[in-house]
């Protein structure tokens, strides 16, 4: 059985791989089994399966990280 990665709203997650404008930090907009982020590049918003999403994050960067 897997961990299921802690996500809260307002985490940034860095992704593996960039959004097609180059950007690999996406903001957390909601939680859910699916989970809605905000690009912060170009600001595109897409809702992912949960599965699908903690495949691809390379980091979390927790809501009071100050380190953008």
């Amino acid at each position: 059985m897997a961990n299921i990665i802690r996500i809260a709203v307002g985490d940034v997650l860095e992704l593996k791989k960039p959004h097609p404008c180059g950007e690999k930090c996406f903001t957390v907009m909601r939680v859910g089994s699916d989970i809605r982020i905000v690009c912060r590049g170009c600001g595109r918003d897409m809702t992912l399966p949960r599965i699908k999403l903690e495949k691809a994050i390379k980091k979390i960067h927790p809501v009071g990280d100050t380190n953008d």
